[in-house]
């Protein structure tokens, strides 16, 4: 007896190093950052899918304007058991910056409503706005949780490379904890917990003896982790970042360089 227990102990750091890694850590302010990001933010894969939703009709007294609180009306395939509704409006349509082909369509965020009564027009209370909202805006169902667990867990992919199309909140830098929009997808590969690194191009200066323009090394800036998947597009969260990052760096996975 003795004689095994001691050979599990030394067997023990040798077994335990056999074990793979586990994937990024999501600590609570990784977890809270991803989660209110998707609240106000969303992609379709064609305009035709954001057309199709439920669209507000007017305000209480006919107006266009929802306050706080006031009465907005609608049409459209509303879900009485779905208490909160997010109001959104087509943003910009997102291309391949070299194919040009259409990837998707930006929703952007105008505030939330919570459902009252239901019928040929329903009625919601507007909860938050960001701005005046218009006949036309289209009322989307709160998007389907995202499994923490999973992106904690995701197995390396395939080899992919793509860039940096969007940055969602509208700055020109990219910092730890903001989100970017990529312009692959669950076509190409990307699966929701990969893990990116991102390369920034290096600049061409001019050679001052020989006046020959020479192109610096690319080089390795930072760290994104995909957290969700579309179609052709994907978002990707900031884990970390030597310098700011900007649209147009590239990304690529991990397959090809260890961090």
């Amino acid at each position: 007896m003795r004689k095994s227990l001691l050979v599990l102990l030394l067997w023990a750091p040798f077994a335990t190093a056999l074990i793979p890694p586990p994937g990024p850590r999501l600590d609570h302010t990784t977890q809270q950052a991803i989660q209110r990001f998707l609240l106000h933010n969303r992609i379709f894969d064609s305009p035709q899918d954001l057309d199709n939703a439920p669209y507000i009709i007017a305000a209480g007294a006919g107006r266009v304007l929802g306050a706080n609180d006031e009465r907005v009306h609608a049409r459209g395939n509303l879900d009485p058991s779905q208490p909160i509704y997010g109001i959104f409006r087509r943003g910009k349509a997102y291309t391949d910056p070299r194919t040009q082909e259409l990837l998707g369509v930006n929703a952007d965020d105008i505030g939330t409503a919570r459902f009252i009564t239901a019928g040929d027009l329903s009625t919601l209370a507007v909860q938050r706005i960001t701005q005046e909202i218009r006949p036309g805006d289209r009322l989307l169902r709160a998007p389907s949780a995202i499994a923490l667990e999973r992106l904690d867990a995701a197995q390396p992919g395939p080899f992919i490379e793509g860039t940096i199309i969007d940055i969602p909140k509208g700055v020109t830098q990219i910092g730890v904890l903001d989100a970017v929009t990529l312009n692959k997808g669950r076509r190409d590969g990307l699966v929701e917990g990969q893990v990116l690194s991102v390369i920034k191009t290096g600049a061409s200066v001019r050679d001052v003896l020989t006046g020959a323009l020479v192109k610096l090394p690319d080089a390795r800036a930072g760290t994104l982790l995909v957290f969700r998947t579309y179609e052709k597009l994907s978002y990707g969260l900031v884990l970390k970042a030597s310098q700011p990052l900007a649209v147009q760096d590239r990304f690529e996975t991990a397959a090809k360089h260890n961090e």
